[in-house]
Parts: structure tokens; C-alpha cells; sequence
């Protein structure tokens, strides 16, 4: 098992992505923190433990600090350490610049910028003491060369990669790695209301043809949480199917 023991904090893992990485990190004998402000991650960590794995479910609004703070601690209190933290959860709220309103901007930047400072330095002092830990950092491509009606959703990846370069710089030398991963189009909730249409174009426009799954994202987490990616460090990783070439 490749992260045997190890306690796993993953953010938005009540579905999608964030669900896929929970259970597959669980397989590979993690303990795991599902965190998130659905309900239905009570579903996934009930699933881990029929597994005779340990879970626990955290309701936590990373926009609060201090929810985030109480999760860290109450992750602390139970298992002891922190070893992975996945900032995967992240909202979508599309428009154009002309017709985006300030109130979706904010909420964005808000959830998956701010969202994922507050978490990130909760859990911190932690791996700082203990002298080593995995941050991996859930990106876009589209935070890497924008896209389209999404101003505030590129604005806040883009700065989620800067975080994770910078972060790498000042936690490097505690032991700690911090890597960000950069999804392309992968089918999850957030496309099960797109057009057909608009999902053709997706397709069209990935070289491998076709959307990419959750489990394809959670392998590469899985791999940058174990010891196979020691050396891998300030790394921004696209799993996009050869979008961006």
C-alpha cells in the first residue's frame, strides 16, 4: 500500500474528483479526512469504513477560517498527524467580463483562492513540526492560459499555482512538498449540465479525443502523496489529455 498510515486531509471530497481521491486513498490504506460543506461526505466516509478503513467526515466551509482551523485540530486530535493535504475543493460561477457580477466574482476567489490559504495554513505548523508532509494543489489549465466567460475561475487558479510556488520555496526546507496538479476537462457533476454541444468542443479540442475521468486525476494525487514522488517538488502537473501541448 502506498500510503499506509498516513492521514489524508482532501478538501470538496464529497463528490467528483475529491470523492474518487478519498476512496482511492483509502484503498491504498490512508486514513482519510473527508472534508467538505456537502452533506454527502458523510456517504463517502461511511463507504471507506464499510471498507475496514478509517474515515471521518468534516463539515467545513474552507471560506471560514475558523471551521478550518476546528477540522485541522479535530483531524489532530483523532488521528495524531497530518501528512497529505489535497486542496481540492473549488466552485465554478461563469460569465463574461462585461456581464460577470461582483457578487460571483468574490464567491470564487473567495472558495477556491482564499479557500485554500485558509486551509493550507492551518495544517502547516502542523507538517512543520513534524518535519514532513504532501501538499498537493488542485489547479486548471485554464489558470495557466485562461479560457473563455471565466475571469474569476482562471483568476483564482492562476493564483492557487503562485501559491504553490511559493509555498514550495518556503516549506521545501521543513520537509514538506508542495505540488500543484492542473485538470483539463473531466467529466463530473460540473459537466453534467453542459450541452452536448459544448462537451463536443471539449472532445474536439483534446488531442486524446475525449474527457478525461475523476480516477485519472486522483492517480496522479496518489502518486505525488507517496514516496515515488519525493523529488518532485514546485511542480505544476497537467492532466489534461494533451490540451495543452
Amino acid at each position: 500500500m502506498r500510503l499506509k498510515e498516513r492521514v489524508a486531509i482532501i478538501t470538496g471530497a464529497a463528490r467528483g474528483i475529491g470523492r474518487e481521491t478519498a476512496l482511492l486513498f483509502a484503498r491504498e490504506g490512508a486514513k482519510v479526512v473527508v472534508a467538505d460543506v456537502d452533506s454527502r461526505g458523510e456517504e463517502v466516509a461511511t463507504e471507506i469504513r464499510q471498507g475496514n478503513r478509517e474515515a471521518l467526515f468534516m463539515r467545513t466551509d474552507i471560506t471560514d477560517r475558523e471551521a478550518c482551523r476546528m477540522m485541522v485540530e479535530s483531524t489532530i486530535a483523532r488521528f495524531g498527524v497530518v501528512d497529505v493535504l489535497v486542496n481540492n475543493a473549488g466552485i465554478v460561477r461563469d460569465g463574461q467580463l462585461t456581464k460577470l457580477s461582483e457578487a460571483d466574482f468574490d464567491r470564487v476567489i473567495h472558495v477556491n483562492l482564499k479557500g485554500t490559504f485558509n486551509v493550507t495554513q492551518a495544517v502547516a505548523p502542523y507538517m512543520i513540526e513534524k518535519g514532513c508532509g504532501r501538499i498537493i494543489n488542485v489547479a486548471s489549465v485554464v489558470g495557466l492560459y485562461g479560457n473563455f466567460g471565466q475571469t474569476n475561475y482562471a483568476a483564482s487558479k492562476a493564483g492557487v499555482i503562485a501559491m504553490t510556488r511559493v509555498w514550495a520555496r518556503e516549506l521545501g526546507r521543513k520537509g514538506i512538498n508542495v505540488n500543484a496538479v492542473a485538470p483539463g476537462f473531466i467529466s463530473t457533476e460540473m459537466t453534467e449540465g453542459v450541452p452536448e454541444k459544448v462537451l463536443g468542443m471539449m472532445r474536439d479540442k483534446t488531442p486524446l479525443g475525449r474527457l478525461g475521468t475523476p480516477r485519472e486525476v486522483a492517480n496522479v494525487f496518489l502518486f505525488l502523496a507517496s514516496d515515488e514522488a519525493a523529488y518532485v517538488h514546485g511542480a505544476v502537473i497537467c492532466v489534461d489529455g494533451g490540451l495543452i501541448t
